[in-house]
Protein backbone atom coordinates (compact mmCIF):
# COMPACT_ATOMS: atom_id res chain seq x y z
CA UNK A 1 0.00 0.00 0.00
CA UNK A 2 1.99 3.41 -0.95
CA UNK A 3 0.97 6.27 1.85
CA UNK A 4 -0.70 8.67 0.41
CA UNK A 5 0.78 12.44 -0.61
CA UNK A 6 1.27 14.58 2.57
CA UNK A 7 -0.76 18.16 2.03
CA UNK A 8 1.10 21.37 2.62
CA UNK A 9 -1.30 21.67 5.68
CA UNK A 10 0.74 17.93 6.98
CA UNK A 11 4.10 19.70 6.88
CA UNK A 12 2.70 22.81 8.79
CA UNK A 13 1.61 20.21 11.59
CA UNK A 14 4.75 17.78 11.39
CA UNK A 15 7.14 21.32 11.92
CA UNK A 16 5.43 22.97 14.12
CA UNK A 17 4.95 19.80 16.80
CA UNK A 18 8.80 19.49 16.27
CA UNK A 19 9.68 23.23 16.90
CA UNK A 20 7.96 22.91 19.84
CA UNK A 21 9.53 19.50 20.99
CA UNK A 22 13.02 20.89 19.87
CA UNK A 23 12.04 24.34 22.65
CA UNK A 24 11.42 22.08 25.51
CA UNK A 25 14.34 19.94 24.61
CA UNK A 26 16.35 22.92 24.08
CA UNK A 27 15.22 24.39 27.90
CA UNK A 28 15.59 20.75 29.35
CA UNK A 29 19.29 20.67 28.01
CA UNK A 30 19.85 24.35 29.56
CA UNK A 31 18.18 23.83 32.55
CA UNK A 32 19.79 19.97 33.73
CA UNK A 33 23.52 22.06 32.92
CA UNK A 34 22.93 24.58 35.48
CA UNK A 35 22.81 21.80 37.58
CA UNK A 36 25.64 20.44 36.57
CA UNK A 37 24.22 17.51 34.91
CA UNK A 38 23.49 16.05 31.26
CA UNK A 39 19.89 16.06 29.84
CA UNK A 40 20.57 12.37 29.32
CA UNK A 41 21.71 12.43 33.20
CA UNK A 42 18.46 13.79 34.13
CA UNK A 43 16.66 11.27 32.12
CA UNK A 44 18.00 8.60 33.67
CA UNK A 45 17.15 10.08 37.04
CA UNK A 46 13.46 10.68 35.79
CA UNK A 47 13.65 6.99 34.36
CA UNK A 48 14.73 5.72 37.52
CA UNK A 49 12.65 7.05 40.00
CA UNK A 50 8.98 7.20 37.65
CA UNK A 51 9.20 3.92 36.43
CA UNK A 52 5.39 2.44 37.07
CA UNK A 53 5.38 0.99 40.68
CA UNK A 54 8.56 1.45 42.35
CA UNK A 55 11.36 3.65 43.14
CA UNK A 56 14.05 1.80 40.95
CA UNK A 57 15.15 0.33 37.53
CA UNK A 58 16.64 -2.46 36.08
CA UNK A 59 19.43 -1.34 33.48
CA UNK A 60 17.60 -3.08 30.67
CA UNK A 61 13.99 -1.11 31.99
CA UNK A 62 16.60 2.13 31.91
CA UNK A 63 17.86 0.87 28.32
CA UNK A 64 14.37 0.77 26.85
CA UNK A 65 13.16 3.83 28.58
CA UNK A 66 16.01 5.41 26.93
CA UNK A 67 15.70 3.76 24.08
CA UNK A 68 19.71 2.83 24.23
CA UNK A 69 21.58 0.25 23.89
CA UNK A 70 22.09 -1.61 26.74
CA UNK A 71 26.39 -1.03 26.89
CA UNK A 72 25.84 2.80 26.60
CA UNK A 73 22.87 2.87 29.40
CA UNK A 74 25.52 1.11 31.46
CA UNK A 75 28.55 3.43 30.95
CA UNK A 76 25.84 6.39 32.02
CA UNK A 77 25.13 4.50 34.78
CA UNK A 78 28.88 4.74 35.69
CA UNK A 79 28.70 8.24 34.96
CA UNK A 80 26.11 8.82 37.74
CA UNK A 81 27.21 6.87 39.98
CA UNK A 82 31.04 9.04 40.15
CA UNK A 83 28.99 11.65 40.33
CA UNK A 84 26.77 9.93 43.24
CA UNK A 85 23.07 10.31 42.15
CA UNK A 86 22.67 6.53 41.85
CA UNK A 87 23.52 3.24 43.27
CA UNK A 88 23.75 0.05 41.84
CA UNK A 89 22.14 -3.44 43.83
CA UNK A 90 21.79 -6.66 42.57
CA UNK A 91 18.06 -7.67 41.58
CA UNK A 92 16.02 -8.89 44.40
CA UNK A 93 14.15 -11.65 42.62
CA UNK A 94 17.03 -12.67 39.89
CA UNK A 95 20.53 -12.31 40.83
CA UNK A 96 21.95 -11.78 37.51
CA UNK A 97 19.97 -8.46 37.05
CA UNK A 98 21.14 -5.15 38.03
CA UNK A 99 18.88 -2.71 39.84
CA UNK A 100 19.41 1.09 39.96
CA UNK A 101 18.43 3.17 42.85
CA UNK A 102 18.34 6.47 43.13
CA UNK A 103 20.92 8.17 46.11
CA UNK A 104 19.35 10.99 48.71
CA UNK A 105 21.66 13.55 46.08
CA UNK A 106 19.80 12.16 43.29
CA UNK A 107 16.85 12.38 44.61
CA UNK A 108 17.65 16.39 45.37
CA UNK A 109 18.86 17.14 41.92
CA UNK A 110 15.74 15.17 40.05
CA UNK A 111 13.50 17.23 42.35
CA UNK A 112 14.49 20.41 41.32
CA UNK A 113 14.94 19.69 38.13
CA UNK A 114 11.09 17.87 37.19
CA UNK A 115 10.04 20.86 39.37
CA UNK A 116 11.38 23.17 36.95
CA UNK A 117 10.39 20.60 34.13
CA UNK A 118 6.95 20.38 35.06
CA UNK A 119 6.45 24.17 35.59
CA UNK A 120 7.55 24.45 31.82
CA UNK A 121 5.20 21.71 30.93
CA UNK A 122 2.15 23.78 32.56
CA UNK A 123 3.75 27.02 30.49
CA UNK A 124 3.67 25.14 27.28
CA UNK A 125 -0.16 24.21 27.96
CA UNK A 126 -2.13 24.73 25.02
CA UNK A 127 1.21 25.93 22.96
CA UNK A 128 3.06 22.38 22.94
CA UNK A 129 -0.10 20.66 21.07
CA UNK A 130 -0.22 18.76 17.54
CA UNK A 131 -2.98 21.41 15.83
CA UNK A 132 -4.55 19.74 12.74
CA UNK A 133 -3.46 15.99 14.26
CA UNK A 134 -6.78 14.80 13.69
CA UNK A 135 -6.65 15.80 9.92
CA UNK A 136 -3.35 13.93 9.74
CA UNK A 137 -4.71 10.99 8.63
CA UNK A 138 -8.26 12.10 8.15
CA UNK A 139 -7.67 11.98 4.33
CA UNK A 140 -5.07 8.65 4.58
CA UNK A 141 -6.04 6.32 2.04
CA UNK A 142 -8.99 7.82 0.60
CA UNK A 143 -7.64 9.73 -1.92
CA UNK A 144 -8.80 12.91 -0.21
CA UNK A 145 -6.24 15.43 0.31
Amino acid sequence: MTPSPLSKSDFETLSHFRYQLRRFLRFSEEATHRHGITHLQYQLLLHTRGFPDREWATVSELAERLQAHHHGVVSLISRCEKLGLVQRQVGRNDRRAVEVHLTPKGNDVLNALAGQHRDELLKLQGIFRVPGADELDAGAGTGKR
